[in-house]
């Protein structure tokens, strides 16, 4: 680190995790950090201890917060361009800037900031061509949009078909024939049910 920085000049230098959360917590509250940082912890395990246990391993989401530290509860200036890729804690705040009073945060609020972040963020997505970006973020908000409930199955089965409904319809037996072949060629059958009556006559002239 070079003499010639001076990083005492930032809120966060020299302060740890656990004092920075109970600062804002003291003051916010769980359920405000929930509705602007949007951190799961703040919401489904609402504690000091555990939340600096969270924050202690992910990065984005204690960076998230040293920033909340900085620009909501310290009320400095927006962080200069060149400033803005540094973790918070490695930001150089000028000598001229001091800390503020805390900002006035209100759920009502935290919707109009959401809001206004997922319209630049769809007018950024669809500038750029892409598609689905919609979905991904209401999704990732516990799918709170009306198609996403349930569709009802419906009660209607088909009716079954009682024994007076059915066709009277039968196929016919096929008739067995008990016709013989004779000796001659001739074919006789028993009954009345004769092929040809005059087969033997004719067997007779053809011979």
């Amino acid at each position: 680190m070079s003499d010639e920085i001076n990083y005492h000049n930032n809120p966060l230098h020299g302060l740890n995790l656990k004092s920075m959360l109970t600062e804002i917590v003291d003051h916010y509250g769980f359920e405000i950090l929930h509705a602007y940082l949007y951190i799961h912890s703040f919401k489904t395990n609402p504690s000091i201890d555990s939340s600096v246990k969270f924050l202690k391993k992910t990065q984005w989401a204690r960076e998230k917060v040293e920033a909340f530290y900085l620009y909501k509860f310290k009320s400095l200036p927006k962080v200069s361009s060149d400033q803005f890729e540094l973790p918070p804690r490695d930001r150089i705040i000028p000598e001229g800037q001091v800390v503020g009073a805390p900002f006035e945060l209100s759920l009502e609020d935290a919707e109009r900031v959401r809001e206004k972040r997922e319209t630049k963020a769809n007018e950024y997505d669809r500038l750029a061509g892409r598609t689905g970006s919609s979905a991904a973020k209401s999704s990732a908000r516990g799918n709170d949009t009306p198609w996403s409930k349930p569709v009802e199955k419906s009660s209607w089965k088909p009716e079954p078909i009682s024994a007076e409904k059915k066709s009277p319809w039968k196929p016919e037996p096929k008739p067995k024939s008990d016709a013989k072949a004779s000796v001659d060629g001739s074919v006789k059958t028993s009954g009345a049910g004769n092929l040809d009556p005059w087969a033997s006559s004719r067997n007779k002239f053809k011979s």
